[in-house]
């Protein structure tokens, strides 16, 4: 007769595993209370992991704010430089006026 996988001379009750070695509810528990406590361990990761991506999201919008900013400067530096005279200019006059008009140029 065969097996229940098909192979020969192995009757189908040598299949059933017969475990004598049945768990007490003692290590249930304790397998319970190791699952809890990696269960625990892996929710605080997640909060850790939210909490990190959170301060991750304000510093890439500081960053981007940031940066922003110092684009504004650069192009309204150049933008006043082509307004304002050059420094080898002696008609003081003009740089009192520009400096109303304009605010930034001395």
């Amino acid at each position: 007769m065969s097996g229940p996988n098909g192979d020969p001379d192995i009757p189908i009750d040598d299949a059933i595993i017969n475990d004598e070695d049945e768990f007490e509810d003692e290590e249930y528990e304790a397998i319970n209370s190791m699952l809890d406590q990696i269960n625990s361990y892996l929710d605080d990761l997640e909060d850790r992991n939210d909490s990190l991506n959170g301060k991750l999201h304000e510093l890439l919008e500081s960053n981007r704010q940031a940066r922003l900013e110092f684009r504004a400067q650069l192009l309204g530096s150049q933008s006043q430089e082509e307004h304002c005279p050059a420094d080898g200019d002696s008609s003081s006059n003009s740089k009192e006026y520009l400096n109303k008009d304009k605010g930034d140029c001395k």
